[in-house]
């Protein structure tokens, strides 16, 4: 496997739970702060074309619920450029393996990760 970069926020606690296991696991990993570090306009569009939108926008985020409908049928028609400009939207974490790309975090991405990792 090929570079594996973790996109997240420090205080997230799926971002959190992500790095223990990843390290726990002896996978070898860059963490990259996704309001700060990231650059959202060139990772933005290639998430959503790996994941599409629904896997990508944070409906369950405290910035989706304090939207109006009006910028959230915005979000619906460019996901992109809502997501750029309001990271905090984004589900965390985003993880790229070479070309593969997981958003969230669960024991599935763990078992994916390890399986990328011995092949």
């Amino acid at each position: 496997m090929t570079g594996l970069t973790v996109f997240g926020l420090k205080n997230c606690d799926s971002c959190k739970k992500a790095i223990s296991a990843l390290t726990a696991a002896g996978l070898a990993h860059t963490f990259v702060d996704i309001r700060e570090d990231a650059d959202r306009v060139v990772k933005v569009p290639d998430w959503l074309d790996a994941v599409g939108a629904k896997a990508l926008v944070n409906t369950r985020s405290t910035t989706w619920r304090n939207m109006s409908g009006e910028d959230r049928e915005i979000a619906d028609e460019d996901p992109a450029g809502v997501l750029i400009a309001h990271p905090t939207l984004i589900k965390r974490p985003v993880i790229e393996a070479g070309t593969t790309v997981l958003v969230g975090w669960s024991a599935d991405s763990l078992d994916a990760l390890l399986a990328d990792a011995a092949s």
